[in-house]
């Protein structure tokens, strides 16, 4: 069989229907939705506890939260890695590997989770010696933490579990177990805390309670890979040729996403030094990108899944389609939120803070809210596209020169502008993701008639 009689068979066999607006709509708006539900979890947590009256309790499973999810935010390539290589299965009709590397992802996360639990006496001690707080607020944090981790390899495990959802494009069950595991916690939470009294153990144990029950109505909803054999071939699940390629693909992932963490650490680091009203008036303008981001992520995602399944049937006009699709779809939920921003962003901002000082600095800052959502549109999407093709050097070493692009507008703006100048760097380092993946994309063309992964 010759290549191109090769990769339209395997067109035919894997990349299943055509890409189509609503076969993206399909995939992005449970993703949406889903997001949308994530502050509301972090709103009850502080909410059951507050009503204890008092403010140790507020600020320990504040910063309990934050440590956690900062050390399984580590974990956090296993989504995006498995995305990519999950897709390109099912593109190519291999149903074994795809079996396969759900296995695999669970053994890793649920592996993960319990070398976390192992060693929690020594994560806990760094993370409050580089976060010190009062003894009242540490004693309990120590006391949430040491319940809450023992969720940990279930927690680690349902990101793989989300990544293989995916890539099979069953979004909406990505969305029911997220509005399982959230609803449930918040249920535990006002039982255990307001009814029974348990305090900040109580908020952990709900959290340990709904996180394993959300493993297990995961696993149900993948049922269907347990069907076929390869699920527990070990030969197959441990095979080193594709364990190097996933170990490789969600390095360079890590890698990445440790330079974007480090961008926006350091936006906050420097925006720390230009005084405390400032500081906070950033701190509500960050909301705006939280906002932008959830409301991306579900065309992001789109993409992920439909240029990895693309690029497994070696499809090249599937994979632009699925691109300019995907993409299309972006610039018009950016220009949106560009004028929700512009209309309503006082109001926002009136919503997160009554400091009338903060008030009066985010809205000088505001504009840059308008404009992030337009200029950064080009790194989510790309980011996506990139992770279905699992070309994660590329993302890898474009995040890295953005990095250093960003660093320099730092050093030339910041001194004359403020804290205009730093917005500025931030958004420019926006613009240097999208124009550098932007760059590579002919390559990953290329890659996909060649049928590289």
């Amino acid at each position: 069989m010759t290549d191109s009689a090769a990769a339209a068979a395997a067109s035919s066999v894997g990349s299943g229907a055509t890409v189509t607006h609503r076969r993206v709509l399909k995939i992005a708006l449970p993703i949406v939705v889903s997001n949308a539900t994530v502050p509301i979890l972090g709103a009850v947590d502080t909410g059951v506890v507050g009503q204890m009256g008092l403010a140790a309790p507020i600020g320990a499973v504040g910063l309990g939260a934050i440590i956690l999810s900062a050390v399984y935010w580590i974990f956090g390539f296993l989504r995006m890695g498995t995305v990519g290589l999950a897709a390109q299965a099912e593109g190519r009709g291999d149903r074994a590997e795809v079996a396969a590397l759900l296995t695999r992802v669970l053994a890793i996360g649920l592996g993960a989770g319990a070398v976390l639990i192992a060693l929690q006496a020594a994560i806990f001690a760094g993370a409050f010696a580089l976060a010190p707080a009062s003894a009242q607020v540490e004693g309990l944090a120590r006391d949430y933490m040491s319940v809450r981790i023992w969720s940990a390899p279930a927690a680690i495990a349902i990101y793989g579990i989300t990544g293989w959802l995916i890539a099979a494009e069953r979004t909406r069950a990505v969305l029911v177990l997220q509005l399982w595991i959230n609803g449930l916690n918040i249920g535990l939470d006002l039982w255990f805390v307001l009814a029974l009294g348990w305090g900040v153990s109580g908020v952990a144990l709900a959290t340990v309670i709904a996180e394993w029950s959300g493993l297990a109505l995961g696993l149900w909803f993948c049922r269907a890979a347990f069907a076929v054999p390869a699920w527990r071939d070990w030969a197959a699940v441990f095979d080193m040729a594709k364990l190097r390629i996933m170990a490789a693909v969600n390095t360079d992932i890590l890698i990445r996403s440790l330079l974007l963490q480090a961008m926006f650490v350091s936006f906050l680091f420097f925006g720390s030094g230009l005084g405390d009203v400032t500081l906070a008036a950033n701190q509500v303008l960050m909301q705006f990108l939280m906002i932008t981001s959830y409301a991306l992520d579900g065309f992001a995602f789109a993409a992920e899944a439909l240029v990895g399944r693309a690029m497994g049937a070696r499809d090249r006009r599937a994979l632009r389609r699925a691109a300019l699709l995907t993409g299309g779809w972006g610039a018009a939920s950016s220009l949106t939120l560009a004028i929700a921003f512009a209309a309503s962003g006082g109001v926002i901002i009136d919503l997160m803070t009554t400091a009338a000082p903060v008030r009066d600095v985010a809205r000088t800052y505001l504009p840059y809210m308008m404009a992030a959502p337009l200029l950064g549109v080009g790194a989510f999407m790309l980011d996506g596209i990139f992770i279905g093709a699992t070309r994660s050097r590329d993302m890898r070493n474009m995040m890295a020169v953005s990095f250093v692009v960003y660093a320099a507008a730092l050093l030339v703006l910041m001194p004359v502008m403020g804290n205009h100048g730093l917005w500025l760097a931030l958004l420019v380092s926006f613009v240097a993701r999208g124009v550098t993946l932007g760059l590579r994309y002919p390559a990953l063309e290329r890659a996909a008639d060649r049928g590289e992964g």
